[in-house]
């Protein structure tokens, strides 16, 4: 367990070198450094994370395993934005821009590669069509209600909604979460589960360590602690970069994103190399819907007793980005089987979103 050695240490030098880490910002070539040292320090850490739910999750079975392996990377990426927004400076548009984020790195970005990279070893990939149907029928309106709707609403000015909009938004996303689980887990398990193709269970491809599986729930929340306090010594550099650099606000957001969800896409490329797309639909959409579901009600919760503003709804050119997304996505999982062109085409949405990040 040494990256939890490595995540206190980093934590504890964050916080009692201050003054110096304060000097590191004033120049280009220390700021980028520190940042990527810490980036560097989250990424090690949420993988030790990622492998020890995955190992609870192997001997949970699917598809309560992949389900526990969602919300332990969408909790730590939900508390790493309420810390952010907890810092003293206010930041009303970090968890619009790292929702956003999640929506763009996973449907596109990783969907792209797990896509293409399965293509390319097993030509057509088969799922079962009804998951996907069940992810995507909650992550549209979601993303929708809490992305696109804030900009057209005329009880508040701005990308904002008003109190009472806010804890309809709230209601609503928790309420259908909690539908969804309740779909996956018991009245429609067999949606999310898919025999492999090659006539095996995903169970054969996972080496089952001997500790007890009460250890590695305890050491998800052990390294939890220092990551989610850690994320928020990460504002002070990434603040001086869009200062000083001139890098996009949004950068903040996709950073996050990156650092949190990585380590868990790499087990859905991986499942889809297997040639096991049900797991990585699984990992991937129950990702977005897990971050969407549970980041708004949460921001929004910190917004209404902080009195902080939150700013929800996105630009024009991110509002097309966001639309081409869902109704890619949905022609891409209309029919049970894919191939690499479908991935290719997520990939291109995906340079085509980092493009207008930094050239808008």
């Amino acid at each position: 367990e040494w990256p939890l050695l490595l995540a206190i240490g980093a934590l504890a030098l964050t916080l009692g070198a201050k003054t110096w880490i304060i000097s590191l910002t004033a120049h280009p070539v220390g700021l980028i450094a520190l940042l990527a040292a810490i980036c560097a320090v989250l990424l090690v850490t949420a993988m030790s994370i990622v492998r020890h739910a995955d190992v609870v999750a192997h001997r949970l079975g699917e598809p309560r395993g992949t389900l526990l392996l969602t919300l332990a990377v969408t909790g730590l990426e939900v508390a790493m934005v309420g810390f952010v927004m907890s810092t003293r400076d206010e930041k009303p548009t970090i968890a619009r821009d790292t929702m956003l984020a999640v929506v763009m790195l996973v449907l596109n970005g990783f969907m792209g590669l797990s896509l293409l990279l399965g293509g390319l070893r097993h030509s057509e990939q088969p799922f079962n069509l009804q998951s996907s149907i069940s992810f995507l029928v909650l992550i549209i309106p979601l993303t929708v209600l809490g992305l696109i709707l804030p900009n057209h609403t005329h009880s508040t000015y701005g990308p904002t909604l008003s109190t009472f909009q806010m804890v309809f938004l709230s209601i609503m996303s928790v309420g259908i979460y909690a539908v969804f689980l309740l779909v996956q887990n018991h009245l429609h398990r067999d949606f999310f589960i898919m025999a492999e193709a090659a006539g095996e269970s995903a169970d054969t491809h996972h080496e089952d360590p001997p500790t007890s599986t009460l250890y590695h729930a305890l050491m998800l929340g052990v390294y939890g602690v220092p990551l989610v306090m850690l994320a928020k010594q990460m504002s002070l550099p990434l603040d001086a970069m869009v200062e000083r650099l001139g890098a996009p606000a949004a950068l903040g957001g996709f950073l996050m994103a990156c650092l949190v969800l990585t380590p868990e896409s790499v087990s859905a490329i991986k499942a889809s190399l297997d040639n096991r797309l049900q797991r990585s639909v699984n990992i991937l959409l129950g990702s977005v819907l897990a971050s969407i579901g549970l980041t708004i009600p949460l921001v929004i919760g910190i917004s209404l007793v902080t009195g902080r503003k939150l700013e929800l709804g996105i630009d024009a050119a991110d509002s097309v980005m966001l639309a081409l997304t869902l109704v890619t996505s949905i022609v891409t999982f209309s029919q049970p089987r894919t191939n690499l062109l479908l991935g290719c085409v997520h990939l291109l949405l995906f340079l085509a979103y980092l493009m207008l990040m930094f050239e808008n």
